[in-house]
């Protein structure tokens, strides 16, 4: 509004927040889409630019923040979200029990964890209690670095574990398949999404085969039981059970 006595100035009005060029329904509509793919996807259908984007999330971030208040958050969540196609990517917290957003960060290097413990007081850090993430480096000398005791609360989590543990299996099958098949045995021929099967995932059609082939002494076999006992341990309701 350009006033005759005080000049140039910004009304506030009920459908946007200030500075913003967009109204609060269109920002709803941008996070519902941003949940759902990355910023480079929802850039180009939004039709607005990747700083936008970046800015529309900032603002949900600190509108949830100044309702929660400060507080301990106990139970946190580190991932990264793919930002545009290539190499970029946003550094997410969460709190883990009230499913919400605590901190969005450009890139996932330690820098981009850092600002974000480098927010809390040294209450807050202290109070965290678990910080469930995947293996990534970058986050977890960041979580090291700033959060007491952080040895004994980092929780890697499932997926991340498992996946690499399906992996190393497969890496057993294969190098034991070459061996088996400089000797004329073709025992392993066909058996690769096998040992990546949990137990009660085996198809019913092929399971008579998985038996005979668990019976055999073959290194893939031992490989698979571990995996299968990996699995077993985020079932256990305490440490001390874990680790019997």
């Amino acid at each position: 509004v350009d006033c005759s006595e005080h000049g140039v100035l910004q009304v506030k009005v009920p459908w946007a927040e200030p500075r913003s060029q967009f109204t609060l329904l269109f920002e709803r509509l941008a996070l519902d889409l941003l949940k759902e793919c990355d910023i480079q996807g929802a850039t180009d259908i939004l039709r607005i630019s990747w700083d936008e984007a970046w800015h529309i999330l900032e603002r949900a971030v600190k509108r949830g923040l100044q309702r929660k208040g400060e507080g301990v958050v106990a139970h946190i969540g580190i991932d990264e979200k793919a930002a545009a196609k290539g190499h970029k990517y946003l550094t997410l917290v969460c709190d883990l029990k009230a499913s919400t957003v605590e901190y969005i960060g450009d890139g996932r290097k330690q820098e981009s964890l850092d600002a974000y413990y480098g927010g809390l007081s040294e209450s807050q850090r202290e109070g965290i209690e678990a910080v469930a993430m995947d293996m990534w480096e970058a986050y977890i000398e960041s979580t090291l670095d700033h959060v007491p005791g952080a040895e004994d609360k980092i929780v890697f989590d499932r997926f991340h574990i498992l996946s690499h543990m399906a992996e190393a299996v497969d890496t057993v099958r294969k190098q034991e398949h070459q061996l088996l098949k400089k000797q004329g045995d073709e025992t392993l021929k066909g058996t690769k999404y096998l040992w990546l099967y949990g137990q009660e995932n085996i198809p019913l059609r092929r399971k008579e085969e998985f038996e005979r082939l668990k019976s055999l002494d073959l290194k893939v076999g031992r490989a698979w039981a571990i995996k299968e006992n990996l699995r077993r341990l985020w079932d256990s309701p305490s440490r001390e059970e874990a680790t019997q």
